[in-house]
C-alpha cells in the first residue's frame, strides 16, 4: 500500500491525540480524589501518574488492548479488504479524541471505553455491516459500564464504614487509625500485585503458577506495608491540629494511605484505559502488515506514545475534570478519598486482569457516590451528579457518529 507511511504517520498523531485526551479527563479524573482531598499536590498526582500509568499499561494492559483492537469486530470480514481497517481504526481514534476535548473543556468526567468501542461499532456498522459487529463481546463491555459502577460504590461505600467503625467511632481515633493503616495498605498492594502476577506478566515471558503469584504478592504487600508503616510512625498527635477539627490528625493517616492508593489507581487505569489508545493503533499497524489474524504484542514505542501523551494530556488539561471529581460531586478528605479510589483500583484491577474494557470514569464516579451515600444523600451534590450522567448518555452516540463522518471522509479521500 503506497499510503503505508501516510497511516502510519496519521496512527501516532491520532494515537498521541486520544493519549492525550485520556490524560486530560480519565487520568484527571482518577488522580481528581488525591488532589480534591488534598492528599496530593498536583505535582505530586503528575510524577504518580507518569510512573504508574504506565508501569499499569506495559506490565497489565495487555488482555484489555487485544479486546479492543479485535474483540469488537470480526477481523475476518477484514481480511481482504485491511484498508477498511486502517481507515476505521484510525476514524475511532480521532473521533474519541475530538470528543474528549469537547467534554474535557466542559469539565465533564465521561467514558473513554465508551466513547471507542462506540466509535468502532459505528465505522463497522456502516463500513462492513452489523454481521461485522461481534454483538456479544459488546453486550458483555455494556453490561460492565452497568456492573463497573455499582461494584466500585458497593466496596468503596463498605471500606469506608469499615473506617467509620474501626477509626472515627473509636474513643482514641488517632490510635485506632496508626494501628489500622496497615492493613489498608497491604489490601491495596495485595490486589495490585496479585492481577499483576497472575494476569500481566505473561506477554514478557513470565508465567507464574497460582502458588508463586500468591507468594510473591504477599511478599511484595508485605515490604509496601512497611515502607507506609515508617511513613505512618513519623506522624505524631497534634493537640493544635485536633483542637481545630476533631478528626485533623486522623486524616494525615489517611493522606499517606492515599499516596499509596493514587498508586494503586494510576496502575488500575493504565492497566485498562491505555488500551483505548493502543488497541485501535494495534489494529492498524496489523492492517498495514497484512497479519490481521496475528496475536502479536503490542510493540513498546507504541505503548510509549500513548504513555506520553497521558501525561501530557494530565499535565496541560486536567485541572477541569480535576475539579469536578475531587470536590464536585461530594467534599472529599483523605480518609473518604482513600476509600473512593481503592474501591475503584480494586474494581477497575479485576476487570484488567479479566480483559474487560471497563469505564474507570463510571467506576470511579460509583465510588465517590457509595462514599457519599456512607454519609447520607444530603452529601451528594445531585446536579452535578444529574450532569455527569447525561453526558455519559451523549458519550458512545456521539464516538459512533463522529467516526463514520471522518471513516466516509477517509475511505473516498484514499480510495
Amino acid at each position: 500500500m503506497p499510503e503505508a507511511m501516510i497511516f502510519l504517520g496519521f496512527a501516532c498523531v491520532f494515537g498521541f491525540f486520544m493519549a492525550w485526551g485520556i490524560g486530560a479527563n480519565d487520568v484527571a479524573n482518577a488522580m481528581g480524589t488525591s488532589v480534591g482531598s488534598r492528599a496530593l499536590t498536583i505535582r505530586n498526582a503528575i510524577i504518580i501518574a507518569a510512573i504508574f500509568e504506565f508501569a499499569g499499561a506495559f506490565l497489565a494492559g495487555g488482555s484489555v488492548t487485544e479486546t479492543i483492537s479485535k474483540g469488537i469486530t470480526d477481523i475476518d470480514f477484514f481480511v481482504d479488504e485491511p484498508d477498511l481497517l486502517i481507515y476505521g481504526m484510525l476514524s475511532s481514534m480521532l473521533a474519541s479524541a475530538l470528543w474528549l476535548l469537547v467534554a474535557t473543556h466542559f469539565g465533564w468526567p465521561v467514558s473513554t471505553t465508551h466513547s471507542i468501542v462506540g466509535a468502532i461499532v459505528g465505522f463497522t456498522a456502516v463500513g462492513v455491516g452489523m454481521h461485522a459487529v461481534h454483538w456479544d463481546e459488546v453486550g458483555v463491555i455494556a453490561i460492565s459500564w452497568i456492573i463497573s459502577p455499582l461494584m466500585g460504590g458497593l466496596i468503596a461505600y463498605l471500606l469506608f464504614t469499615s473506617v467509620q467503625m474501626l477509626i472515627f467511632r473509636k474513643a482514641r481515633p488517632f490510635t485506632h487509625a496508626k494501628r489500622t493503616a496497615p492493613f489498608y495498605i497491604f489490601l491495596c498492594a495485595f490486589v495490585i500485585a496479585m492481577i499483576t502476577f497472575t494476569k500481566g506478566l505473561k506477554h514478557i515471558g513470565l508465567d507464574l503458577t497460582t502458588f508463586e503469584s500468591v507468594l510473591y504478592s504477599v511478599l511484595f504487600s508485605l515490604f509496601t506495608t512497611g515502607i507506609g508503616m515508617l511513613a505512618i510512625h513519623k506522624i505524631k498527635d497534634d493537640p493544635n491540629a485536633r483542637r481545630k477539627a476533631h478528626f485533623a490528625n486522623v486524616e494525615k493517616v489517611f493522606a499517606v494511605l492515599m499516596i499509596f492508593t493514587a498508586c494503586a489507581m494510576a496502575f488500575a487505569h493504565g492497566s485498562n484505559d491505555v488500551a483505548n489508545a493502543v488497541g485501535p493503533m494495534s489494529a492498524v499497524l496489523s492492517g498495514l502488515s497484512g497479519d490481521l489474524g496475528s496475536k502479536s504484542f503490542t510493540p513498546t514505542w507504541v505503548l510509549l506514545v500513548g504513555s506520553l501523551g497521558i501525561v501530557l494530556g494530565l499535565v496541560m488539561y486536567g485541572h477541569k475534570v480535576m475539579a469536578t471529581v475531587g470536590s464536585g460531586i461530594t467534599q472529599l478528605t483523605p480518609s473518604r478519598g482513600f476509600a473512593a479510589t481503592l474501591g475503584a483500583a480494586i474494581t477497575v484491577v479485576v476487570a484488567s486482569g479479566t480483559g474487560l474494557p471497563i469505564s474507570t470514569t463510571h467506576t470511579l464516579v460509583g465510588a465517590i457516590l457509595g462514599v457519599g451515600l456512607a454519609r447520607g444523600i444530603g452529601a451528594i451534590n445531585l446536579r452535578v451528579v444529574r450532569a455527569i450522567f447525561i453526558s455519559w448518555l451523549i458519550t458512545l452516540p456521539a464516538g459512533a457518529f463522529l467516526a463514520i463522518i471522518i471513516f466516509y471522509i477517509f475511505k473516498y479521500s484514499f480510495a
